[in-house]
């Protein structure tokens, strides 16, 4: 049974930083690309960046230079370092996981998510 589980949001001012860590299940961690989405009430979840298995990375235009994203097989975990933050950046973030198979069609894995509050 695959599980994903997202940990180190909370509250913190403009201009500072948080580190979201993921923990996942071992047979899925090197094989499938791992990611951190993020939703706001009322809105569409929105890619925040991924990485592949090969540490390929990828992230959305409005978190470039500020957020850093990274893998760490051995302990089986995808970290969101955040810098910089900024109001907008006010969501609960989710730990994704992703993969594409010919014969099974594209596998998809969500946290539970954790709140990232930023705010005076």
């Amino acid at each position: 049974q695959v599980q994903l589980v997202e940990s180190g949001g909370g509250l913190v001012q403009p201009g500072g930083s948080l580190r979201l860590s993921c923990a996942a299940s071992g047979s899925i961690f090197s094989t499938h690309t791992m990611g951190w989405y993020r939703q706001v009430p009322g809105q569409q979840r929105e890619l925040v960046a991924t990485i592949t298995s090969a540490s390929s990375t990828n992230y959305a235009d409005s978190v470039k230079g500020r957020f850093t994203i990274s893998r760490d097989n051995a302990k089986n975990t995808v970290n969101l370092q955040m810098n910089s933050l900024k109001p907008e950046d006010t969501a609960v973030y989710y730990c994704n996981a992703r993969r594409t198979l010919v014969v099974l069609g594209t596998q998809t894995y969500w946290g539970q998510g954790t709140q990232v509050t930023v705010s005076s």
